[in-house]
C-alpha cells in the first residue's frame, strides 16, 4: 500500500470512528445548559480560579458513571427504568420518574426563560414574546424529524459550544495561575467559597444526563461488542463537558471576580457582563446561551419522556411517527409546556426553578448512581462485562460525593 493510500485509509477510518460518536458527545454538551453556564460564571464570579481542580477531579467521575449507564444500556438492551422495574421496585422507579420529571421540567423553564432573556436583551421586545416560538420549534424539530437528523443537529450544537473556548482565550486570562489552580488543590472554608463548590460539583452530574445516554444507547441499537466505541464517545462527551465548563469559569474569574456581582439569573448576567467585556465577548457569551439551550432543552424532555414512556411500557423513540407513540411525543411536548408556565405564571422565578431543581436532582442521583453499580457489578446481569477497578473505584468516589451534597443541600433547604 502506498503512502498515498495509506493516508486516505486512515481519513476513512477516523471518519467512521466520528460518525460512531454520539450519546456520549450529546450528553456531554447538553451538561453545560444555560443553567449550566449560570452557575459556572458564578463560580469564577465568586471564588476566580480555586475551583479549577474540582473540575479536573469531577471528569474521571463523571465518565465511570456514564460509562457505566451506558454499558448497562448496551448489554441488557434496557433503559434505567425498564431496569430498575425489572430488577428492583415498580414503585421505586414511579417515585424516581416523578422526581426527575419535575426537576427537568423545573430546568426546562429556567433554559427556555434563559434563551428568552437573550433575545429580549439583543432586540428589547419582552421575554414573553420568544417562549411560544422556541418552544413551537423544538417540538417540531423532535416530533417531526428522524431520529438520524435530530442526532446531526444536536452534535452540530455540541461542537459549536466550543464559542466558550474562544470567549476564554479572548479574556487573556493568566496562564501560570490557572495551571497552579488546575493542578495544586486549593481548599478554602468560606461560606461563599463551600456554595460555590457544592454548585460546581452539582452541576456536573445530572440525573436526565444518566437517562438520556441509557436512552440513547438503546436507540443505537449497539451491540456488546461495541463497548470500546461507547467507552470511547462518553469519555470525549464528558472531557468536553469538562473543558467547556472549565473555560466559562475562567471567562467569569478574570471579568467579574472580585466585583461582588449579584447574578442571579441569565439576564442579570448578561447586565453584569455587557459594560465589563466587548461586544464580541458579550455575542460569543449570547450566542452560546442560545446554542446551550437549544441543545438542552430536547434532551431534558426527552430524558423525561423516555422515561416515563420505559417506566409505563409505552413504545418510545424518536424514529417512531407520533401516531404510533403518541405517549412518548405527548409526554415530550407535555414537558415544553409546562416548562413555559413556570416562566409565565406569577409567583415562580427562574432562581426558584432552578434552586428547586438543584434539590431534586440532589435527592435522585446518589440513588441511581448507587442502583447503576449494583446492576452493573451483578455478574447474572452482565455477565463478562463487569466494570474494571478503576471504573468502580471513581463511581464509588461520586456516590460518596454527590451524597454528602445531598446531605448538606437538603439540610441548608431546612434551615433555610
Amino acid at each position: 500500500m502506498s503512502l498515498k493510500e495509506k493516508i486516505r485509509a486512515d481519513i476513512i477510518k477516523n471518519r467512521q470512528r466520528l460518525e460512531k460518536l454520539g450519546p456520549g458527545l450529546i450528553t456531554g454538551g447538553a451538561g453545560d445548559d444555560p443553567a449550566g453556564i449560570v452557575t459556572y460564571t458564578m463560580v469564577g464570579a465568586s471564588a476566580g480560579f480555586s475551583q479549577l481542580w474540582l473540575l479536573l477531579l469531577s471528569t474521571p467521575m463523571m465518565i465511570a458513571i456514564q460509562n457505566m449507564v451506558a454499558r448497562i444500556a448496551i448489554v441488557t438492551g434496557k433503559s434505567l427504568p425498564e431496569i430498575t422495574t425489572a430488577f428492583y421496585s415498580k414503585k421505586l422507579t414511579v417515585v424516581m420518574i416523578f422526581v426527575l420529571a419535575i426537576a427537568n421540567i423545573l430546568t426546562i423553564g429556567a433554559d427556555l426563560n434563559a434563551i428568552a432573556a437573550i433575545l429580549h436583551i439583543l432586540s428589547g421586545f419582552p421575554t414573553v414574546y420568544f417562549l411560544i416560538p422556541i418552544t413551537a420549534l423544538i417540538a417540531y424539530l423532535i416530533t417531526f424529524g428522524k431520529y438520524r437528523s435530530i442526532k446531526k443537529i444536536l452534535i452540530t450544537l455540541t461542537v459549536v459550544l466550543g464559542v466558550y473556548i474562544l470567549s476564554a482565550v479572548m479574556a487573556k486570562p493568566p496562564l501560570l495561575a490557572i495551571l497552579r489552580n488546575t493542578f495544586i488543590p486549593n481548599m478554602e472554608f468560606e461560606r461563599a467559597w463551600v456554595i460555590a463548590a457544592l454548585a460546581l460539583l452539582g452541576t456536573t452530574i445530572s440525573p436526565y444526563l444518566l437517562f438520556w445516554q441509557a436512552a440513547e444507547e438503546k436507540e443505537e441499537k449497539k451491540s456488546v461488542v461495541q463497548a470500546y466505541e461507547v467507552d470511547l464517545d462518553t469519555m470525549i462527551g464528558m472531557i468536553w463537558s469538562n473543558l467547556l465548563a472549565y473555560c466559562i469559569i475562567i471567562t467569569g474569574a478574570v471579568m467579574l471576580y472580585g466585583t461582588h456581582a449579584d447574578i442571579q439569573d441569565v439576564g442579570t448576567l448578561a447586565h453584569t457582563l455587557r459594560p465589563v467585556s466587548d461586544d464580541y465577548a458579550f455575542a460569543l457569551f449570547s450566542f452560546g446561551i442560545i446554542v446551550s439551550g437549544l441543545l438542552a432543552i430536547p434532551v431534558l424532555a426527552g430524558s423525561t419522556a423516555y422515561a416515563v414512556a420505559d417506566t409505563f411500557g409505552w413504545r418510545e423513540g424518536m424514529d417512531y411517527k407520533v401516531s404510533d407513540a403518541k405517549g412518548f411525543y405527548i409526554v415530550f411536548v407535555g414537558a415544553l409546556i409546562v416548562g413555559d408556565l413556570v416562566d409565565i405564571i406569577p409567583g415562580i422565578t427562574v432562581v426558584d426553578a432552578l434552586y428547586y431543581s438543584q434539590v431534586l436532582d440532589g435527592m435522585l442521583i446518589p440513588v441511581l448512581i448507587g442502583i447503576a453499580m449494583m446492576i452493573a457489578n451483578n455478574r447474572r446481569i452482565m455477565g463478562e462485562y463487569l466494570p474494571g477497578r478503576w471504573g468502580n473505584l471513581f463511581t464509588l468516589f461520586a456516590l460518596l460525593v454527590t451524597l454528602g451534597l445531598t446531605t448538606l443541600m437538603v439540610w441548608q433547604w431546612i434551615t433555610s
